[in-house]
């Protein structure tokens, strides 16, 4: 009695690692969720807000003044102007962007590329849209943007392409030159770029976020999806935003209107009081975030574990591969049950993994340091699989 459409996806794979971990002595490195409080004076908003009784609808597309304070703070970083009011669409969380942005463009048949490893919710999107993901595998150890294997995955259908920098998982920050291979491909093509920008402000070791929809011809081509979850540690309270050209962003506001009519109210005026947040809070956030990612990657490799340090984000990608097991699954079960450390295997973020590929798990340092050091202490009691 299921449509085609809901029998064609599953949940993705953060729930069954949840699962087995719940009701167990489990170091939870697995979900990107902090275990640090948010900034009080964003939460005293939200309740400052739900005191005054600011229970009731929201406008449709978002708070005028923090659709407002979003533009203001583009322009301010880097430069670009956005119409606030015919633009920028505040949304539940940025998964629920995304989905109102693939609702706004994508028809039945229409390819949409996604690169592989890719965030769980883009080819259930594409999928439930009625559209057809194309997969462009990114090779490890450097998971690069490659033209060619984008020429490959080309054809008449295709509508869109989705990228995501700082990239979950890989925590890669795609260069200047891999954006203008995505920009020319996008330009010679007729291609629609989404690009997912949620961690953007979280970037390491002085390395620059480039932005695809600075270079020319691709401010006019590109929806942006961002969010205030991982920026100000409020994951649960589901606020993001889309900015995109007017035409495709009235599209956008169409569908999030249907999906979810607005936004919680008291939650976007808090949202108002953290896009006013000085530059110091969000380098003093980086900084403190750099620092625990430092000292889980020297923990995980001290283990054994092969990392390559992340530019961004709030994931290290680890090779497990010498420690025996075949599977990435089998070896993240192993560390719930006997080791009391959750992270995610790297399979579910493909359609099919490689058979080539290297065993990887992900491993989240957006944690109290405390929560890091015990979870290194438990995985120094890993060892070499017996064949």
């Amino acid at each position: 009695m299921l449509s085609q459409r809901i029998q064609n996806i599953d949940f993705p794979v953060f729930g069954r690692i949840a699962a087995l971990a719940r009701n167990k002595d489990v170091i939870r490195l697995d979900a990107g969720e902090p275990d640090f409080p948010a900034p009080a004076l964003i939460k005293d908003a939200a309740v400052a807000a739900i005191a005054a009784d600011y229970n009731q609808y929201a406008p449709v597309p978002g708070l005028e003044e923090l659709r407002r304070g979003i533009a203001a703070k583009i322009q301010e970083r880097e430069g670009m102007v956005f119409e606030p009011l015919s633009q920028i669409t505040v949304c539940c969380g940025a998964t629920e962007g995304l989905a109102a942005a693939f609702l706004a463009i994508v028809n039945p048949g229409d390819e949409v590329i996604l690169l592989e490893p890719a965030y769980t919710v883009y080819t259930p999107d594409v999928l439930l849209c009625g559209g057809s993901p194309v997969y462009v595998k990114l090779s490890p150890p450097e998971f690069r943007i490659e033209r060619h294997k984008l020429e490959a995955a080309v054809s008449p259908r295709t509508k869109a392409i989705i990228i995501n920098s700082p990239h979950n998982p890989t925590g890669r920050i795609y260069s200047q030159e891999e954006l203008s291979v995505i920009a020319e491909f996008c330009l010679r093509h007729n291609l629609i770029a989404i690009t997912d920008e949620v961690y953007e402000e979280l970037t390491y070791d002085g390395v620059k976020m480039e932005r695809l929809w600075k270079i020319p011809g691709m401010e006019e081509r590109t929806i942006i999806v961002s969010g205030f979850s991982k920026t100000f540690s409020v994951t649960g309270w589901r606020l993001g935003y889309v900015v995109a050209p007017v035409l495709l962003s009235r599209g956008v506001q169409l569908a999030h209107n249907y999906l979810t009519v607005g936004t919680a109210a008291p939650l976007q005026r808090a949202a108002v009081t953290a896009s006013q947040m000085p530059a110091d809070y969000y380098r003093t956030l980086a900084a403190l975030l750099q620092q625990r990612r430092d000292i889980l990657l020297d923990g995980l490799r001290k283990v054994g574990f092969e990392c390559r340090c992340p530019q961004g984000g709030y994931f290290i990608l680890a090779d497990c591969s010498r420690f025996g097991w075949q599977d990435d699954w089998s070896l993240a079960q192993y560390l719930i049950e006997e080791i009391g450390v959750a992270a995610i295997p790297l399979s579910g973020f493909y359609k099919k993994y490689p058979a080539d590929n290297p065993v990887f798990l992900r491993f989240a340092f957006c944690k109290r340091e405390e929560t890091i050091r015990t979870a290194v202490e438990r995985l120094q009691r890993l060892k070499l699989k017996v064949k």
